[in-house]
């Protein structure tokens, strides 16, 4: 794989939990078509526990990003220069 679609995905992987770590804080979060629709739901996601949970799930992601970015993207740079 290019080092190009290698770096486009490590930013899709980061962009993907800065959401997973923003969205659930926000307003967004609350006016959802699901929780307008199955209001059973809705004790699940107010939850600050559950809103944790997905926030952490974000945090991983973008640590797991920039790992694997260390690891294969770094290394093939540097041997460039």
């Amino acid at each position: 794989m290019s080092r190009v679609i290698r770096v486009l995905f490590l930013l899709i992987w980061i962009e993907l939990g800065l959401v997973l770590v923003l969205v659930p804080w926000s307003e967004m979060w609350e006016a959802n078509y699901f929780l307008l629709r199955y209001p059973v739901f809705d004790v699940f996601a107010r939850s600050p526990y559950f809103r944790g949970a997905i926030s952490g799930l974000g945090v991983m992601n973008i640590f797991f990003a920039l790992e694997s970015f260390r690891r294969r993207v770094a290394p093939a740079i540097a041997k460039r220069s």
